[in-house]
């Protein structure tokens, strides 16, 4: 009881600087905390978004589970992931060992020019990929007749609508992952990239036995969080093929397959069972990316 007492006689005490901070935690409780508590009550639930509510148990669940246009999602997601992710990091670790090279002039420009892609209108950037790849009058299809080669309708294909999603990406984020790189190359000492040449090591040699291994943890962050957003991806398939993910369903993300259920067939409690199975999924893919690229400290 005393210790109740004094708990909060100091909160009391701290009033003022309790009060300063409270809006956050407000709003947080408010648009993070309630959301996320609601939409784990609604995947057990049947609602259409406007009648009353009925319990369903488990069986939003076990419908994902079996329907093969979610595993088919599931898949989609993941190769659009690593045609993207997988080029996309290594580009940018090389952009940023080139922009912080010191024979690089001019490099101020060339780093704001590399990251405005990422503030650049997403929509607005699916509008312009989706002319450049388009059947009848694309940039593309253009270059390849001027050679004497066929058209091809690359979003009528699945591999086509696939190359296309990725191609957004990693122009929209090797930018910004190289920003983080070149933060993270611009703390290591220089002095070490100076005893390696005195040891006659190349160039590639100081960048895989060097910089590499010194970027680890930038680079498991980059990883991770890489993942989580290749994972969400969302807006590219919705504005470049539609909601149905195009010809073949080849654009037919998790987050886009969640969107057609819940806010086009207004199946909310099925909607949000999805969710929560694309966070399970997110929460598996980012410990083992975590394990692949931390390796294990005991063999070191």
């Amino acid at each position: 009881m005393e210790r109740k007492t004094g708990l909060a006689v100091e909160i009391w005490k701290h009033r003022k600087a309790y009060a300063a901070i409270s809006p956050f935690y407000i709003l947080f409780a408010i648009f993070g905390l309630f959301p996320i508590a609601f939409s784990m009550y609604l995947s057990f639930q049947q609602w259409d978004g406007i009648g009353d509510m009925t319990f369903n148990g488990l069986n939003n669940y076990r419908f994902m589970l079996s329907d093969p246009e979610f595993w088919h999602s599931v898949g989609n997601t993941l190769l659009i992931w690593i045609y993207s992710t997988i080029p996309m990091l290594f580009l940018a670790l090389v952009l940023a060992f080139l922009l912080n090279a010191s024979f690089v002039k001019c490099r101020t420009f060339f780093r704001i020019g590399f990251f405005l892609p990422n503030v650049t209108s997403l929509v607005a950037v699916a509008i312009v990929f989706s002319t450049l790849f388009s059947s009848n009058y694309g940039l593309l299809n253009y270059i390849l007749n001027l050679v004497g080669l066929n058209s091809i309708e690359f979003l009528q294909k699945t591999w086509g609508i696939q190359f296309a999603i990725s191609l957004m990406i990693v122009w929209r984020w090797v930018g910004y992952n190289a920003i983080i790189y070149l933060a993270g190359l611009q703390s290591i000492p220089t002095v070490l990239y100076e005893a390696a040449r005195m040891d006659g090591a190349t160039g590639l040699q100081s960048f895989f036995r060097i910089t590499v291994p010194i970027l680890r943890p930038i680079i498991l962050f980059t990883v991770i969080t890489s993942t989580i957003g290749g994972m969400q991806i969302f807006t590219e398939p919705q504005v470049l093929v539609g909601n149905d993910g195009g010809p073949g369903g080849g654009g037919l993300t998790i987050v886009l397959y969640l969107y057609r259920e819940a806010f086009i067939n207004n199946y909310f409690g099925y909607g949000a069972a999805v969710g929560w199975g694309m966070f399970v999924l997110i929460a598996l893919f980012s410990m083992v990316n975590w394990r692949l690229v931390k390796g294990n400290p005991d063999s070191k």
